[in-house]
Formats: C-alpha cells, structure tokens, sequence
C-alpha cells in the first residue's frame, strides 16, 4: 500500500453515533482475532458495537467511517476489537492498516440532517467519490439516529483497542481517549443478510448514544502487556 498517511498519534474531532448490540454468536462472521484473545460472552451472545463517525475539520484527518468493534478479553483485561470497518479516505484506510491493524476497506457514505433533531447516515459500498458508478445505487446501509437526551457535561472516557500486530504473531494494544457532549439516542439500521451488517437484520440495539463535538485521540500502538 503506497498511500501516505500522518504518524500517530492521532487527533480527531466530529460527531459520532454509537449502538451496543447483543447478538447470537451463531450470526456472527468468524472474525480473526488476535492471538489470546477471546470475544466477551453473556451466554450464547457477543457484545458488538457500531460507530457511525464523521471526523470533521480541525483533527489529523477529515473523513467518515463505519466502525464495528467486538466486545473481546485478554486475560484479566477487557477492550475491543475492531474486527471491520469502512472510510472514504485513502490515507486514514492505509493508516489503520498499517499503525494498528485495523481491516479498513473503501466506502461512499452519505450524511443527512433532514430535521434539527433528526439525523440519517447511510453507507454506500465498493464506491468512492473519484471513481462513482455510472448509475446511483440505494444505500447498501442506513442507520436513522434520533436524540433523546443530553447528558450534562463532557464524558471523559478511555479506552483500548486489542489488534493484530504487524507481524500478526502476538495483538497490540491501543490506548484512545475521547471526551464529547453526550445524547441519549434510538438508533434505527436498514441493511440486508448479504449487505455490510447483515449480521444485525431484525435486531434493535440495547442501548445508543451520539457524542457531538468530540476529541479523539488514537495512540500509538503498545506491545502487549503481560496477560
């Protein structure tokens, strides 16, 4: 991969759209996890979250992304793992590859605010702003996420990603930092079986949240601590 990219860590600014999700293990693909660690389990079910973000001016890099992150331990410690994810830029896709073994891939995404309450997100696949198809396509994606709540304050939150190093022999770790203004949300996700998502057709999200102007800070990667 020959695409430039900036050195970590780095700094992000936006808006993002976070739903927690309790699904059947039986639905899920078989993602390929670091070694030593394990998906975190209630029963027969995962927990996985999808992140909605649109990384805005002012941070390393302006672009937007659907992230799905698994619930995973190593040992004692519990993180997640980023096991599939979508941008529209090049630079943060062979950047997430390289720094921290993130499985990026490129995608066309579509932001609307169609009322001041009301915000609509939609991801188009296998398609980028420089090489469109000829005919527009529905959204293999959407997701609708309407607020409910704000929570006073700035949550101050941190956080570590378990990914494959580089030489795919033993994970890394990296630590984030994110603190935003927090809204209570109810998301609502269109997508079908063989869509990005599929796994999550015919389910609700227990529990949904938006950051608005947030910070975002993604380290750099650490060997791993002892387990």
């Amino acid at each position: 991969m020959t695409e430039s990219y900036p050195p970590p860590p780095w700094r992000l600014s936006g808006t993002l759209h976070a739903a927690l999700w309790w699904v059947g293990e039986h639905r899920l693909p078989r993602w390929p996890l670091p070694a030593g660690v394990r998906a975190l389990r209630l029963g027969r079910r995962c927990g996985v979250v999808t992140f909605w973000v649109d990384y805005r001016p002012g941070g390393t890099l302006v672009y937007r992304e659907l992230l799905v992150a698994l619930a995973v331990r190593r040992g004692l410690s519990v993180g997640a793992c980023a096991v599939e994810a979508w941008v529209d830029d090049p630079r943060s896709l062979a950047g997430g590859r390289a720094l921290w073994g993130i499985p990026k891939r490129p995608a066309a995404f579509a932001f609307d605010e169609p009322a001041p309450a009301l915000l609509s997100t939609a991801l188009l696949t296998d398609r980028t702003p420089a090489h469109p198809r000829k005919s527009p396509e529905p959204p293999a994606v959407t997701a609708l996420h309407h607020p409910l709540l704000r929570l006073p304050g700035r949550l101050p939150l941190r956080a570590r990603l378990f990914q494959p190093a580089l030489d795919r022999r033993q994970p890394c770790e990296v630590p984030l930092r994110l603190s935003g203004a927090v809204w209570l949300t109810r998301t609502r996700l269109r997508t079908t079986p063989d869509a990005p998502l599929g796994y999550l057709v015919g389910l609700r999200p227990l529990a949904a949240c938006s950051l608005r102007d947030f910070d975002f800070t993604i380290a750099p990667a650490e060997p791993p601590r002892t387990a």
